[in-house]
């Protein structure tokens, strides 16, 4: 198994390939940070649901969703990565696609989406964009 540097692109970049591949799941390595973001994934209404699968090696299994066969994620971007990190105040949360989409933010409340951010008036640091 190779030792990942940014296990959250890792996360993402299997969301978006299984997503445009119509796959109906994937599985990643486990990390509490991948769970919380598939959460928000999951109250944003961009995957069906997520479980926690413990065996071998406890993994994260996804379920995008779909409508009418195609995917409702369009794109995600990851913003923050290990070689430079972007933080943002509570008034500087990023807008995507005019409100189309969400942000995901690390902050200190926990992993909230952009919108939760603002309303709990906390910033973080920008970890993706997803629409």
């Amino acid at each position: 198994m190779a030792v990942l540097s940014d296990p959250i692109a890792d996360f993402l970049t299997r969301f978006k390939n299984a997503a445009r591949a119509g796959n109906e799941e994937f599985t990643a390595p486990y990390s509490r940070i991948k769970a919380d973001i598939a959460k928000i994934l999951q109250e944003e209404g961009y995957i069906w649901n997520y479980e926690v699968v413990t065996g071998e090696r406890t993994e994260l299994k996804v379920k995008p969703k779909f409508v009418d066969g195609r995917p409702v994620l369009t794109d995600l971007k990851r913003v923050s990565k290990p070689g430079r990190r972007q933080y943002v105040g509570a008034g500087e949360v990023p807008r995507v696609m005019s409100g189309l989409g969400i942000s995901i933010l690390s902050t200190p409340k926990g992993v909230l989406s952009g919108g939760s951010a603002k309303r709990q008036n906390v910033g973080g640091e920008l970890l993706a964009t997803v629409w």
